[in-house]
């Protein structure tokens, strides 16, 4: 049982990047890279509003229609 949590626990270090470095060492390519990371992450939250609807228009609000209120 020992062998198994230690192995798990091995393997998702590895995977979040505390045994092999998840970025390269090159200067340049690390900050490429890390642009790219951060590019993805920015589009999250129109994703997430996106997914659940919430960047649609309120319906239940009035509107105006050239000078008049629906």
């Amino acid at each position: 049982m020992r062998r198994k949590v230690l192995s798990t626990v091995f393997i998702v270090a590895m995977a979040v990047g505390c045994i092999v470095p998840i970025y390269d060492t090159s200067r340049d390519i690390r900050t490429r890279q890390l642009i790219f990371v951060s590019e993805g992450l920015r589009h999250i939250p129109r994703i997430w509003e996106r997914i659940w609807g919430l960047e649609m228009p309120d319906l239940a609000t009035p509107y105006r229609t050239h000078g008049g209120v629906i």
